[in-house]
């Protein structure tokens, strides 16, 4: 294995199984709820007791990593004469990235021997875990930290993350639509149609009448992938969406890897209960 760590932030939507087994170390955001502060989660038991929450009205709250947390996360890897690669959470949506920055600024002065590279993902949940899955394989093919790295930055752009969400009121808490937007796209069952940017962030382009149109658009997106070999999916508290999106990939587009997992407590405040997302890689976003 190349003798370097790679390294990123809660918001990847990782499992512990999935950290532990690619050798990825984790720099986990906050996120307070019911008046306690954790460190970001996925793991199924708390998602759905954290989702059950958001439906009752227990609204958590986030923060970004900042650049202690980075520092703690890269430091054992660098006293132990290994080099690091970091892929952040995108700055469009967190000053997660910029937290990292600073940290590689700041440790460089105490180890000048090893190398510090950090990359804005400019993705999100389980599209950043994506680009981090890559990476893991890429390392563990013997490639260099360069040669990974310049993989990711050019690569980074082709993770497409499309997005439905089954709650217009909680986008409307949220202030991301309006409380007219959210009345009356719910009386006429209006499910948006949202991607993730070329600046990482989230961009409203389309509307689908109905859940089952919606993730019918999602799986067309898909179809659009230059890589179908591999697809994650991520969602709020909904499985068996998840579950029968994923069927319908394998059998109209011979997807053969699919991931499933929750979309996790910090990004999943801001969304809520019932998004749905597919990770892919395509030509562009």
């Amino acid at each position: 294995m190349e003798n370097f760590k790679i390294v990123t932030d809660s918001c990847c939507d990782f499992t512990d199984e999935m950290y532990s087994q690619y050798d990825v170390a984790c720099a986990p955001l906050s996120v307070l709820y019911k008046g306690v502060l954790h460190d970001n989660f996925s793991d199924d038991a708390r998602m759905k007791a954290l989702y059950d929450g958001i439906r009752g009205g227990e609204m958590p709250t986030t923060s970004a990593v900042n650049p202690e947390g980075w520092a703690n996360v890269m430091k054992p890897a660098l006293e132990a004469g290994r080099d690091v690669l970091a892929i952040c959470f995108s700055s469009g949506l967190s000053t997660t990235y910029q937290s990292a920055v600073i940290a590689a600024d700041e440790l460089k002065e105490f180890y000048p021997d090893r190398k510090v590279i950090v990359i804005d993902s400019l993705c999100a949940a389980l599209g950043q875990g994506l680009l981090v899955w890559h990476a893991c394989a890429k390392r563990d093919a013997g490639e260099s930290l360069e040669d990974v790295a310049a993989w990711v930055e050019a690569n980074k752009l082709n993770v497409c993350h499309w997005v439905t969400v089954d709650d217009l009121f909680h986008l409307k808490r949220g202030g991301r639509v309006s409380a007219t937007t959210a009345l009356v796209g719910s009386m006429l069952n209006i499910k948006p149609i949202i991607k993730v940017d070329e600046d990482g962030k989230l961009q409203s382009v389309a509307k689908a009448r109905g859940r089952k149109a919606a993730m019918d658009t999602l799986a067309r997106k898909v179809g659009e992938a230059t890589d179908k070999d591999t697809v994650f999916i991520a969602h709020g508290d909904c499985l068996e969406d998840a579950q029968a999106l994923a069927a319908t990939i394998r059998e109209r587009y011979g997807v053969r890897n699919v991931h499933i997992g929750y979309v996790g407590a910090v990004i999943g405040a801001h969304t809520g209960p019932g998004v749905l997302v597919v990770f892919y890689m395509g030509q562009k976003r």
